[in-house]
């Protein structure tokens, strides 16, 4: 008899578990709150990053968090608000922004990235999912400033060092691959290492392909408690009944540390919103790229092109904050020629919450005092990129096999 895999969490890792744990033979069933259509798996920039190796939890990131505190259309910012686990998160943060914890993160970061865009490779190439768009055109910083750009230069060299493609571009340079850029558009950094995707289409072939091959997923789900035998979670209590498990893999995103907290188990995670517009017409826009004054994202998908960006911590929540969304179209506007942000585009923004560690590295792994439980969240920016290796080091943990990686620094019991 195969192990009954209990996966709670229709995201991008939940079905990425999914994927990995039906293809070990395992019986595997899904539970979701939603309908697997909405959320940060399906309104982020789509991005494929060995590039983005320096992780949220930056040297002065929090001195930025203060000062944009009081300004909700800022690029990062945390509402003030009285509440134990966030302060708790925060100083947690604060902590592992010093730059000998950034330092050790970096090749880690690296590593797990590197192996993840080649696991959406195998996918593609598997054709399990079918056709998808995986472009690997790179991903642009294009910066207006000097003191921007000889920032990007030394994380573009660390790049360099671990091995990975990229090159600084002039302003010539840079309009040769992408035209139409404004003129105080100095230049960028191109990290031809990257890749992008369109993550609603992988979401929806994934769920499609998971329900051909017998997988049982279960919507509007919502995981109400456990039921424990011997130090293992024997049965799982939902509105729509009782689901029993040999495993269990919590893969629920933001909403992790509210079912976490039901197993005895604190996990510092806060929800870290993000927004999208999406523009359904022709835009300039050739190549990703990140508009590094404002850290707003820019995605070419199939069939349309999004706008991403921001990261506000407001707690658990879907209220668009118009001025956010407006900041976003600005940025874009103020950095190419001819594209502009119709009312119509605005008002169909939506949002998503990241799941997000003080240290902004991922949470995989066992805990201690259950034996048959394993998580896969807290991803924070870097989620999509990081779904496929997420959903195979699991299966190889369940599976009792060596791990693709060393993920002791994923470890969901690790002190900040």
């Amino acid at each position: 008899m195969s192990k009954k895999i209990v996966v709670i969490g229709g995201g991008i890792m939940g079905l990425s578990s999914a994927y990995y744990l039906q293809k070990e033979g395992f019986e595997v069933t899904v539970l979701d709150k939603g309908e697997i259509t909405a959320g940060a798996s399906f309104v982020n920039a789509g991005y494929l990053t060995p590039s983005h190796i320096i992780p949220l939890a930056a040297p002065g990131m929090m001195a930025k968090a203060v000062k944009w505190m009081f300004d909700s259309s800022s690029p990062f910012y945390m509402k003030p608000r009285l509440d134990s686990n966030f302060l708790r998160w925060a100083w947690s943060f604060n902590r592992s922004a010093r730059p000998s914890r950034v330092q050790q993160a970096i090749p880690v970061i690296a590593e797990i990235n590197t192996l993840s865009k080649a696991l959406y490779q195998q996918l593609l190439e598997s054709s399990d999912l079918g056709e998808f768009q995986l472009e690997k055109s790179g991903l642009l910083m294009l910066y207006k400033s000097a003191q921007l750009g000889e920032a990007e230069k030394k994380v573009m060299q660390r790049v360099l060092d671990l091995g990975l493609e990229a090159r600084a571009l002039s302003r010539e340079e840079l309009l040769s691959l992408q035209p139409g850029l404004k003129e105080d558009i100095q230049g960028a950094v191109h990290y031809a290492c990257d890749a992008h995707t369109t993550p609603g289409q992988i979401m929806q072939r994934m769920l499609a392909y998971l329900q051909k091959k017998g997988i049982a997923i279960h919507t509007g789900t919502l995981v109400e408690g456990f039921e424990a035998e011997n130090g293992r979670i024997a049965r799982i209590k939902s509105n729509q009944g009782i689901f029993e498990a040999d495993e269990v893999v919590l893969a629920a995103g933001a909403w992790s540390p509210l079912l976490s907290q039901k197993l005895g188990l604190n996990l510092l995670l806060e929800a870290g919103k993000g927004y999208r517009i999406d523009i359904s017409r022709n835009t300039p826009v050739k190549i990703p790229a990140i508009l590094m004054d404002s850290k707003v994202a820019i995605t070419p998908m199939d069939g349309f092109t999004r706008l991403a960006g921001t990261m506000e911590f407001s707690g658990i929540n879907h209220k668009i904050r118009k001025n956010r969304v407006k900041a976003i179209a600005s940025a874009v506007e103020s950095y190419y020629e001819g594209l502009s942000v119709q009312e119509e585009e605005l008002e169909q923004a939506a949002c998503g919450l990241r799941p997000v560690s003080p240290d902004g590295l991922p949470y995989i792994g066992r805990v201690s005092n259950w034996k048959n439980l394993c998580l896969a969240t807290g991803h924070a920016m870097m989620g999509w990129s990081l779904g496929p290796i997420t959903g195979k080091l699991i299966t190889e943990l369940i599976s009792g096999k060596p791990t693709s990686m060393d993920i002791k620094p994923f470890e969901p019991e690790r002190r900040f």
